[in-house]
């Protein structure tokens, strides 16, 4: 038995000073006040956790690992590893690989490879085509976290814009429907208007205007007509602007068909961020205005947005090099999403609690993951210990990323993660990440 003692636990909507007892890969017991003496005597390890937060594992439902295929940006090796450094005990991994996860056999063979890599317990999205309905429907709800559409661009087959093949993706799959939600034809028709003013050397600072608010507005209006239409159990990924967070309730999660998701990035950055960091922060959809970080900030406090999530998308810097056509798309953040929400926190952006609520407890009911996500007697012990008075400066030597590179280097977060344990095993002890620890896969209550 190991017992972590007298941590500022924040959980289900507070915090209290108490105690977790942790037997096996299980929450034994949670203590409020003193810990009985013959249980600080059972113990074979006490760690003294005053002064320290202690929440449950954060559960991020958008991550692209680039395993297989793509290995040379990262693996479920490394950045596994890198989420744990940063708090995250568990992870939903996207299907554009190479082999794209369009299959079962794929998907199977992901599981597997993760079972003997991943430091992080695990679940991965099966991937929509144009023609892969049938497929889709034979997917295990109760292992699988949900099926991905890209409705913009994507890479190979996966861009679904067959108008047919999306009514029988919402009709006829009864798993979660993930959307990347964009507009191509409106983002083709601005790439030729920007073409005719710069050439095929068009500015960083022009992608937000090329993959614009209307390209997102119209994309994420279709899916939740549709969703509407056929009932579908719809949760739409990385909202980036102000006028899209009218499409959603901010009725409580466990009402909602439909539910809503923003990155980290995009509570972050905005567009006065590309002169000093250029490509470094050039996702799709874009960082966009101040405006839509402000907008999307209040939406995450008001409900309309459900979790926060990172959709960690590694390259190397070689392949974010040149314009907004050239540069690559996506970025590294899974070891510091937690430190940027506690550090919106203690900007007063929103409190501890919620985000403990938006990162922790929110992914757990929305995807209805088996006991996680909660600092509760029974549950597995996917719990972090953060250091919220050890400031933590972002250096490529801390980094666990295998593209080496951060769009937050030279940041210096007020908290530091300090342990990280997934299923009750330490797997990082605030300087290095246990060998020989694999997570499990994700179990779904559906």
């Amino acid at each position: 038995m190991k017992l972590i003692h007298k941590a500022t636990i924040i959980n289900e909507g507070t915090s209290f000073t108490g105690s977790v007892l942790l037997e096996g890969e299980r929450i034994s017991r949670v203590f409020t006040g003193d810990v009985p003496e013959e249980v600080m005597n059972a113990c074979r390890q006490v760690i003294d956790a005053r002064g320290l937060y202690l929440i449950p594992g954060v559960i991020d439902d958008q991550v692209h690992f680039r395993d297989p295929g793509l290995t040379h940006k990262g693996d479920l090796f490394t950045e596994s590893r890198a989420a744990v450094a940063g708090g995250v005990t568990s992870f939903m991994e996207m299907p554009n690989t190479n082999p794209q996860t369009v299959t079962l056999e794929a998907l199977d063979r992901k599981m597997e490879s993760a079972a003997e890599k991943s430091a992080a317990n695990f679940s991965f999205y099966l991937g929509a085509t144009n023609n892969n309905l049938a497929e889709l429907k034979k997917a295990d709800s109760k292992k699988v976290c949900g099926v991905k559409v890209f409705m913009g661009a994507s890479t190979g087959n996966m861009l679904v814009d067959n108008e047919r093949a999306l009514q029988g993706i919402f009709a006829e799959v009864d798993a979660l429907i993930a959307t990347h939600c964009e507009k191509e034809e409106i983002i083709r028709e601005n790439i030729d208007v920007y073409r005719k003013k710069f050439g095929e050397e068009i500015p960083i600072s022009a992608h937000p205007l090329i993959r614009s608010t209307e390209a997102c507005y119209r994309s994420s209006a279709q899916a939740i007509e549709l969703a509407d239409k056929y009932g579908t159990r719809l949760h739409v990924l990385h909202l980036s602007t102000a006028r899209e967070m009218a499409l959603f309730s901010a009725a409580p999660l466990e009402e909602k068909k439909i539910t809503a998701e923003v990155c980290v990035h995009h509570l972050w950055f905005s567009d006065q961020d590309y002169d000093r960091l250029g490509a470094r922060i050039k996702w799709n959809p874009a960082v966009k205005t101040a405006a839509d970080r402000q907008a999307l900030r209040e939406a995450l406090t008001q409900g309309k947005l459900d979790v926060v999530a990172t959709d960690h998308a590694p390259h190397l810097l070689s392949e974010k090099e040149g314009g907004a056509l050239r540069a690559a798309s996506g970025g590294p953040l899974v070891q510091h999403s937690l430190q940027v929400m506690l550090e919106l926190a203690g900007k007063g952006v929103l409190s501890r609690e919620q985000v403990v609520e938006k990162m922790c407890h929110a992914p757990a009911r929305l995807f209805r993951v088996k006991e996680r996500g909660f600092v509760r007697e029974g549950y597995f012990a996917d719990l972090v210990l953060v250091d919220p008075a050890k400031p933590y400066p972002v250096t490529p030597q801390n980094m666990l990323y295998k593209c080496g590179w951060s769009p937050f280097e030279d940041e210096t977060f007020s908290s530091t993660v300090a342990k990280t344990f997934v299923n009750g095993q330490l797997v990082w002890d605030g300087e290095n990440v246990a060998d020989n620890i694999q997570g499990m896969p994700l179990a779904f209550e559906r």
